[in-house]
């Protein structure tokens, strides 16, 4: 049977496509934008049929009608990592969530360890061989297309066709709906004078030549503006985004210094613009690979010079990085932070930066303090931990003592807190 009529004879409307899902069947979703929103669409409106079904993602953009504490015994979100859509129900207990590094998730799906009976994700139009893209969302969704009793993809003329190990064969699909809506743009974080400052003192350590790895939210986009001027940096991350593009256009990218897969930039989920997504499509200089590629810290580290950039909620004057929880409360997750900051410390004259604000609710709180607030989900742990940044200066404190990282932090903290931090840091004999 010809390419084409496969094609045909798999499309479904979605109502009809999400039949392929039985009881007690583990969804399998592709990161942010990834999310097919008219098979999930289909799913929050029939969730009444089911029992025990789970949809598990990480990062939802869109909070559809299965997130719903009444209906979690037929539909229930299992994150990887909260989101807007996801945080309420985590911090209430009716979305469930499995704890991860992002670089293992692959492994764990491979494993039987978490279940892929189905995947729904978004896909690019199918090409002349008969292959989709899963360019928006490749992460572990790659390692559930291997696993999966079916696979239903959502076509859509706005997903672009990227290269890279992102590919599904139409032989390998179980049922296909054509969508035409615009691929959801997520913007750039608002930067206020903090996080400017905090970027310049990152921005003024990373050389020319460098790899970057460069996380989501308005300090690592902050960073990524003050580096216009810079030359020849490559891109080696887990994101793409609009940051990562005025970095190309700006012709501060040219990958060509890379010491590993030089002339491409490598990524394993893109969360931007329309401009960003038509800027991946059919791009040579771009390949989107699962996150056991993108996020492995030996692969990652083959970059000499790679630079990690990733943002924290609070750290202690160990160094310990409480960078997913306010306490015990959840708010995001692990992702990609230990991932990048462990490849970063193996890489060649590699940088690991950890960035934050001094303070939080308009300075009354310190975010560098003595122990982590009771609870708080440890993120990058005080032996990965390199170099962390505030609006006041950089503290190096790998390879330093108990007390050498008290002082550091402390003369980085907010100066309306160095006294008491001082103070506390003697109570605890560490200074």
């Amino acid at each position: 049977m010809s390419i084409q009529s496969q094609y045909q004879q798999k499309r479904r409307e979605a109502i009809d496509a999400v039949s392929v899902v039985r009881d007690g069947d583990f969804i399998v979703v592709p990161t942010g934008v990834g999310e097919p929103p008219a098979l999930l669409t289909a799913l929050s409106e029939q969730r009444l049929r089911w029992r025990d079904v789970k949809v598990g993602q990480i990062l939802p953009v869109r909070k559809f009608g299965y997130f719903d504490p009444e209906t979690v015994e037929h539909v229930r979100h299992v994150s990887f990592f909260f989101g807007a859509a996801s945080r309420a129900g985590g911090q209430a207990g009716w979305v469930d969530f499995i704890p991860s590094y992002f670089s293992e998730m692959p492994t764990l799906i491979e494993r039987g360890q978490i279940p892929a009976d189905v995947v729904f994700a978004m896909a690019s139009p199918m090409d002349q061989h008969g292959y989709f893209s899963l360019s928006l969302g490749t992460d572990y969704t790659m390692a559930a297309v291997a696993k999966a009793r079916a696979i239903v993809l959502e076509v859509n003329p706005n997903v672009p066709f990227a290269f890279g190990a992102c590919h599904v064969h139409i032989s390998q699909v179980s049922a296909l709906v054509e969508s035409g809506e615009a691929v959801m743009e997520v913007g750039l974080p608002k930067i206020g004078p903090v996080q400017q400052a905090i970027g310049k003192y990152v921005a003024d350590m990373i050389d020319d030549g460098s790899t970057l790895q460069i996380g989501y939210g308005g300090i690592p986009d902050a960073v990524v503006m003050q580096l216009t001027a810079k030359r020849d940096l490559g891109i080696h991350t887990e994101m793409i985004g609009d940051g990562i593009l005025t970095l190309i256009e700006s012709g501060a990218v040219t990958n060509r210094r890379k010491t590993f897969m030089p002339g491409r930039m490598v990524a394993t989920f893109a969360l931007g613009s329309n401009k960003l997504y038509r800027f991946m499509d059919r791009n040579p200089a771009l390949e989107m690979h699962p996150v056991d590629f993108t996020n492995d810290p030996y692969v990652a580290s083959r970059n000499d010079n790679l630079v990690a950039i990733n943002a924290t909620l609070q750290i202690d004057l160990l160094g310990q990085c409480g960078s997913e929880s306010l306490g015990a409360v959840p708010y995001s997750g692990t992702g990609g932070q230990s991932d990048f900051v462990r490849a970063a410390n193996r890489s060649r004259d590699g940088k690991a930066f950890i960035v934050l604000p001094s303070t939080a609710k308009d300075d009354s709180i310190s975010r560098i303090v003595p122990t982590l607030t009771p609870g708080a989900h440890v993120s990058t742990s005080k032996n990965d931990i390199n170099y962390v940044v505030t609006e006041h200066g950089v503290a190096q404190l790998r390879g330093k003592s108990a007390k050498q990282r008290a002082q550091a932090l402390i003369q980085i903290a907010h100066p309306v807190f160095r006294e008491e931090l001082t103070a506390q840091a003697r109570q605890l004999n560490l200074l």
